[in-house]
């Protein structure tokens, strides 16, 4: 089968994970291919009926535009893959590359990272490195961009920067213009580290213990003749193991309001993204509520040096997501346009012949919209309230009752009546103990009850029935029997505080809660979750009856 080939021209470059080309092998390469041409195809996708975009490929791509030019029919291999697949490709085949500088190989496995949802295991599969080189190259992330470039051009080696990430990155910058011009060693920056040590005033724990700690560099100079500068930890172990434990002290309370909170680490930089509403990574104002409801929507406390213990709100970890919701907004904006264009047109050819005007606005466009999530102690509540209203509204009914039951023991589900429920309830209505495994003492038991109380005891078999139906058939005889579950809820305490703060933000949204609060919303949210709660369920004037959340329904 013929190699299929597409003119240079004709290939769109892409985002190429390598940003250093060594301008000696560039060279080498192009004259390669000025003498016989590109061996080995890229990899690229169509964009469109004549136009491909590069995922694969980009120093050929460059040396046969410089040696062949744009008519060149360059090599390829066509792939039909959206953007994450392509990102995925692309920096798979960057990582296979023998060249590539550590710090190519730290930003190459960042970001398939977030692509992979923080799955390092997964990372390491893809790339067909070790989970040791993964967790490596992702610790080089610590780097600042100036070390992390001078890794890329080979200014320093990888034992240099694998040191330097240890250091925050102002300082990281403040030493490797020395670092660089003096050539200086691994073991000469080995004592530069080290004579850093852990500053006391980063720690975001409790310092009270460290002023009379022998660790402490201020009871050291005391001490001895010979130490380093004061208000610095030398023991790393103890002062990491706090640091840790006051970090998921930091974390604690946000999982009241949040669904997912995360420690962020280095290397951790493309599994989360600021939710953004407007702007290039908006999602939209209708999505970005809908985002609120979603398990992969909460806070992330920040474990790297130059900001630790701080807090960012509202991250999105799931960023392939992000992408994919940015995406269908910036469609979906286009496609609004695009009847306000064609409008604007005719108006303004109308407008030449006529001396008017008119003008159209743009459709708007509302994504659809999540509620509260369906955790299984949402589910266990929800499954509670349909049984208690079914029975509330049959109870009454006692010919329903009994054509209900006999449905039941009809369509084969007998066996799903809870037994214990029912005992409990023959018991209480016949006023003495239910026979165990004996029919014929069953028999004379219940010929001996009243004709009212055979009555009521058929309506507590059903109640024993409803208690009993699996999830599944309970919600067909909901269904069936059109329960309104309007008439026997409203908004309550054990509901909220089965789900998090985010999550009440949609619930009262959808309930119109946010609306009657107005202006106040934002400051009842700003406190802790208990008095959210209570503020929710006692917002003045606003009627709670008639009003069900998506979430509860069958």
């Amino acid at each position: 089968m013929q190699q299929p080939t597409i003119p240079l021209k004709h290939i769109k470059l892409g985002r190429n994970p390598r940003t250093y080309f060594d301008s000696k092998k560039m060279a080498e390469l192009t004259e390669s291919i000025r003498e016989r041409g590109v061996d080995t195809p890229v990899i690229v996708r169509p964009l469109n009926d004549v136009d491909f975009e590069l995922i694969a490929g980009g120093r050929r791509y460059r040396a046969a535009m410089e040696a062949r030019g744009e008519e060149y029919p360059m090599p390829v291999s066509i792939r039909d893959v959206d953007d994450v697949e392509a990102r995925i490709i692309a920096l798979t085949e960057n990582s296979q590359r023998d060249d590539l500088s550590p710090s190519e190989e730290a930003i190459d496995a960042a970001e398939m990272l977030g692509l992979l949802r923080g799955d390092r295991d997964e990372v390491a599969k893809v790339l067909g490195w070790s989970r040791s080189t993964v967790d490596s190259r992702l610790a080089l992330m610590n780097c600042s961009q100036a070390v992390l470039g001078a890794l890329n051009t080979r200014q320093i080696g990888l034992g240099i920067g694998e040191l330097l990430a240890a250091l925050s990155k102002e300082n990281q910058d403040k030493v490797l213009p020395v670092i660089v011009a003096e050539k200086r060693s691994i073991a000469d920056v080995r004592k530069l580290v080290e004579s850093a040590s852990c500053a006391l005033t980063s720690a975001i724990f409790d310092k009270t213990d460290c002023a009379g700690c022998q660790h402490n560099s201020a009871t050291q100079a005391q001490m001895f003749g010979e130490a380093i500068g004061t208000g610095n930890c030398t023991n790393r172990t103890c002062f990491n193991e706090k640091t840790e434990r006051q970090l998921e002290t930091i974390a604690v309370p946000l999982r009241d309001e949040f669904q997912v909170v995360r420690i962020v680490r280095a290397g951790d930089n493309n599994t989360r993204i600021q939710l953004a509403v407007d702007g290039s990574k908006g999602v939209g104002l209708e999505q970005a509520k809908a985002c609120h409801a979603c398990s992969n929507y909460g806070a992330a406390v920040s474990g790297l040096p130059d900001s630790m213990g701080k807090v960012y709100r509202g991250q999105c970890f799931d960023t392939v997501c992000n992408m994919k919701m940015v995406g269908k907004r910036i469609q979906a904006e286009k496609a609004a346009m695009q009847p306000a264009k064609q409008a604007a047109e005719k108006g303004s050819a109308a407008a030449k012949t006529t001396g008017g005007s008119s003008s159209r606005a743009p459709a708007s466009t509302n994504p659809s919209v999540t509620v509260v999530s369906e955790s299984e102690k949402v589910k266990a509540y929800r499954v509670k309230l349909w049984r208690k209203a079914l029975r509330a509204d049959i109870g009454n009914n006692a010919d329903l009752c009994r054509q209900y039951l006999i449905a039941i023991v009809l369509s084969g589900y007998a066996r799903q009546i809870e037994q214990s429920s029912f005992r409990k309830m023959f018991e209480r209505i016949a006023g003495g103990e239910a026979p165990v495994s004996d029919l014929p003492e069953s028999v004379a038991v219940v010929q001996a009850c009243s004709e009212q109380a055979q009555s009521t005891l058929m309506i507590a078999m059903l109640f024993s029935a409803i208690d009993g139906l699996d999830v599944p058939h309970l919600t067909q005889l909901c269904q069936t029997h059109k329960l309104d579950l309007r008439k026997h809820w409203k908004l309550d305490k054990e509901l909220l505080e089965l789900i998090t703060k985010s999550e009440m933000m949609v619930l009262a949204d959808e309930l119109g809660i946010r609306a009657a609060l107005g202006d106040n919303f934002r400051k009842v949210f700003g406190k802790s979750k208990p008095e959210v709660i209570d503020a929710l369920l006692a917002v003045e004037g606003f009627d709670y009856a008639g009003k069900l959340p998506k979430v509860l329904k069958f």
